[in-house]
């Protein structure tokens, strides 16, 4: 028989706010990461902190924020009101503390529950706030939610507001690094959302006059707009269409109360709804609503009173009511849309015929692809029944979003020994990994068409389940693991292609990675040293004092299972793939993979034969 397990007043525990929220970081601020993601933790806290400073211009206070990011250090400074002098250290400090709480004080806010900067004081290794007010100013300062310090009331000339600086605790978030890139994107839509807001970023200035107009502008090349975009605007609504020349799927930028909402939710649900019926009702046609949506590029930012958000992180809207007197959520943007949209189309003749044509093209080609996507569909089903292409990870048992969702991932790989590799190290909860058949096709230039008639990308279109766009993307983090070598880095090429020439919103939301993994392991009889360039293994052969072993992996396929579980857990490494600002996704494709040109050539001498040379080195 087992011994049963005593369960008795001593296994009862109450934890203070500071340890619930150390022990339990993801239920505050989704996963933890060490920054090589747009979601993990570390952008979190920046954003929570700056959330109150961004409530406060809503309020009408502080027209400016200062944001410097230096090292691990961040400091947001805003001239917002200040907080009470009397409560700088409850509102950091005392779970269910905050002005949101009044609605007076915070009407249409973000923060509500008065969670965000508590998370933040508990998860940092240093954490200070100081308000200025009245003339006066108080601070305190915290390690790790502890109260180290306190300065009560002293007399100063600064200007009022408030300035909060933390450095996330290495304890938390390991080996982890600000990428300025994921912070300036937060910033551009937060100043998208307020325009009139300036913040001010190491020095840089972020500004937007035309709300999110500049957002679809910035965002995409203007070249490919099949129309000038469509801006409407409304008391708490305000939305940006067009449609791109292009692109092949639907993309949504969503927001609720300045809240980028990346997993969407009730609004924007009901704005791809809403926008297909008002479309219908203008022409009088009962086009299908992927017809309509087909290469739509577009944003809705709404505000809400009392938001209800699926997660603390706030990234899929809940909430079916807009508070107060106000209707749903949903008949609040049809009634907008019908009046405003309607309304548009009639007085903007030449974009309704645009739009008209660009409907009937897309009619036209599904209809010509039907039975090719029913066939690939069909094979898509029987693949995933009879091989092991896919091996799934439970995030997905019963195809549903799990709380879990922000930390899915597939790794892309190729070769049964590479995949197999991965597949025995990896966490089966939420990693997944699909195997290739030797090198994919190259895409570029080649239509939809292909995407069903190849059943690597079948398959694969299939596994992320992107067919229709990203609202049911079934992984968060796609991540191609290849050889470190020039048939790896081909395939790398073709898997990018692929990405940029069907699906480049995958890569705009920032979904797409390659796995870093290492070029050495040096090791004596009593420490192991894994080194991912030239320059960490002659740093880990001079500090074993040049008595090691030193192992160059040619391929994945030739690290083992024990070895490959710390590559591709807590001290996985990933490179994100982002897009090149100065070039549109035509002009990448072609340089990469067009014609040969000198160009391009030269980029691959400069870019490729160093690397080349120091693995032929080894």
């Amino acid at each position: 028989m087992t011994q049963e397990t005593k369960y008795t007043e001593d296994n009862i525990r109450s934890l203070d706010w500071k340890e619930h929220i150390r022990m339990r970081p993801g239920m505050y601020i989704g996963k933890l990461g060490d920054g090589s993601s747009a979601d993990d933790g570390i952008y979190i806290l920046v954003k929570e902190v700056l959330d109150n400073s961004i409530d406060e211009y809503v309020m009408g206070a502080g027209k400016t924020i200062e944001i410097s990011i230096q090292g691990s250090k961040v400091t947001v400074r805003d001239f917002g009101r200040g907080i009470p002098l009397g409560k700088v250290v409850d509102v950091v400090s005392k779970m269910n503390t905050g002005g949101k709480y009044d609605s007076k004080a915070f009407k249409k806010s973000v923060g509500l529950n008065g969670v965000g900067t508590k998370a933040v004081n508990a998860l940092s290794d240093f954490f200070r706030v100081e308000s200025t007010r009245d003339g006066k100013s108080a601070s305190a300062e915290f390690s790790q939610g502890n109260l180290i310090s306190q300065d009560f009331l002293e007399e100063t000339s600064r200007r009022k507001g408030t300035k909060v600086s933390f450095i996330p605790d290495e304890a938390i978030f390991k080996k982890y690094k600000f990428r300025n890139e994921y912070v300036s994107k937060m910033l551009k839509y937060y100043v998208y959302l307020n325009p009139g807001l300036t913040i001010i970023f190491n020095g840089e200035k972020y500004f937007s006059e035309n709300g999110l107009k500049d957002l679809l502008e910035d965002n995409n090349n203007l070249d490919d707009m099949l129309y000038p975009i469509i801006h409407l605007k409304g008391e708490d609504i305000e939305v940006a269409i067009t449609h791109s020349k292009t692109q092949y799927s639907e993309e949504y930028y969503s927001f609720v109360n300045g809240q980028h909402t990346t997993q969407g939710g009730t609004h924007q649900a009901a704005f791809r709804e809403v926008i297909v019926k008002t479309i219908r009702d203008f022409y009088g046609k009962a086009f299908e609503a992927s017809d309509v949506r087909k290469s739509i590029i577009s944003a809705i930012a709404i505000k809400v009173m009392e938001p209800i958000f699926e997660s603390q992180t706030k990234t899929k809207l809940g909430s079916t009511e807009m508070g107060g007197k106000l209707p749903t959520v949903r008949t609040y943007i049809s009634d907008f849309l019908k009046t405003k949209l309607d309304n548009f189309l009639h007085r903007n003749s030449d974009v309704a015929d645009f739009l008209l044509k660009k409907i009937v093209q897309a009619e036209r080609e599904r209809k010509e692809l039907s039975g090719i996507r029913k066939l690939a569909k069909d094979r898509a089903k029987k693949a995933n029944l009879h091989n092991k292409k896919l091996r799934d990870c439970r995030v997905h048992l019963g195809d549903i979003k799990h709380e879990n969702y922000l930390e899915s991932t597939l790794f892309i790989t190729e070769g049964d020994s590479a995949s197999g590799s991965i597949t025995k190290s990896r966490n089966v909860n939420t990693q997944a990994v699909f195997s290739l058949k030797g090198k994919p096709l190259n895409s570029y230039g080649l239509s939809k068409k292909i995407v069903y008639e190849n059943e690597e990308f079948n398959l694969l279109q299939a596994a992320l389940n992107i067919e229709d766009g990203l609202e049911e993307l079934r992984y968060n983090n796609i991540v191609i693991a290849t050889d470190a070598d020039v048939d790896g880095m081909h395939i790398r090429l073709l898997l990018i292609t692929f990405f940029l020439q069907f699906f480049p919103e995958l890569i705009k939301d920032g979904h797409l990675y390659i796995l870093d993994t290492p070029l050495f392991r040096v090791r004596d009889k009593k420490e192991t040293i894994y080194c991912y360039s030239e320059e960490e293994r002659r740093a880990a052969v001079e500090k074993l004092r040049g008595k090691a072993e030193i192992t160059r992996f040619k391929g994945l396929g030739e690290i083992s299972p024990n070895e490959f579980v710390h590559f591709i857990g807590d001290d996985i490494r990933l490179d994100p793939v982002m897009l090149d600002k100065e070039m549109s996704i035509e002009q990448m494709l072609e340089f990469y993979m067009g014609k040969n040109t000198p160009d391009r050539q030269k980029f691959i001498i400069k870019n490729l034969v160093v690397e080349l040379d120091v693995i032929e080195e080894a």
